[in-house]
């Protein structure tokens, strides 16, 4: 009789225990009452958001996003490229969540050329192109037989021989525009014989000593210390269609646009913060957009 009494002693304990661990999980998913410190959330979890940009001006840029994107519980991480090819591949391939160093109508080119399914978030600035002088100081005082260095990809070669076409140094073909993929085949005529090499845009700043002048992308010319605004010979007309062709993207992944991440970094490339820093910073080598 005894060890039966101790068998349901047992077993009356055992279901004792269970019946209040099905009770502490029920009162976990239950609200917390006011003011109570143990029943306080639990601080949402830090998202990561990885970012390829150039390293001038873009990941400058994407730093002022940081202290903005952080008070939303996204820690924004910039990995810093020095070409055009490796940030839209990482994108394409996953290893990014977005990039920003491009203008659109390179995106279109590099999406025709590569494969890639790469987007616009959004659009954020704009960097003139600009003429500098190397061995010649003037574009007057170019002659036959001078080289001119211009970068080498489908539209920023475009964008470089519109700029030369804009100066009088030569005229393109009827119908080249900012959306065709350009190159020294498609010149008309010379108004001067220069010999025009083309090369890679991360290149042409270290070309300056070797050619009379090189047409160079707006963030190579800032690496090199150069600004369109007070160091160039010519930049791109601002009355014409240069600021929306050539304006520079925010690029992600085709259907990523509307990732909350990727929205809250949006606002902050939108924001004011990033507007007057752009301004006081750049003197006009970097135009916001927004």
């Amino acid at each position: 009789m005894k060890k039966v009494c101790t068998i349901a002693l047992s077993a009356l304990l055992a279901l004792s225990l269970l019946a209040g661990c099905g009770s502490s999980g029920s009162s976990a998913s239950a609200p917390a009452a006011s003011g109570s410190a143990a029943g306080s959330a639990a601080p949402a979890e830090t998202v990561t958001l990885k970012v390829g940009a150039s390293i001038t001006p873009h990941a400058e840029i994407l730093a002022q996003c940081k202290p903005i994107l952080a008070e939303q519980g996204i820690d924004l991480e910039v990995v810093e490229y020095t070409d055009y090819v490796q940030p839209n591949t990482a994108v394409e391939e996953g290893d990014l969540d977005a990039n920003y160093f491009q203008h659109v109508n390179y995106l279109n080119w590099f999406n025709g050329d590569y494969g890639t399914h790469l987007v616009s978030a959004c659009t954020v600035h704009y960097e003139p192109f600009g003429i500098y002088a190397g061995k010649v100081s003037a574009i007057a005082d170019l002659k036959d037989g001078d080289e001119i260095a211009v970068p080498n990809d489908g539209s920023n070669e475009t964008r470089a021989l519109l700029l030369l076409q804009q100066e009088g140094v030569i005229t393109l073909n009827d119908g080249i525009t900012a959306a065709s993929n350009a190159t020294i085949q498609d010149i008309a005529s010379y108004n001067v014989k220069v010999n025009i090499r083309e090369m890679e845009a991360a290149q042409l700043t270290l070309s300056l000593p070797d050619v009379a002048m090189a047409v160079i992308n707006g963030n190579y010319a800032l690496q090199g210390g150069l600004n369109a605004a007070t160091d160039a010979l010519a930049i791109e007309d601002s009355q014409g269609d240069a600021a929306q062709e050539y304006a520079n993207i925010l690029a992600v992944k085709e259907g990523r646009e509307n990732d909350a991440a990727i929205q809250a970094l949006v606002e902050a490339l939108h924001s004011d913060t990033v507007k007057t820093y752009i301004e006081n910073t750049y003197s006009g080598a970097v135009v916001p957009l927004f």
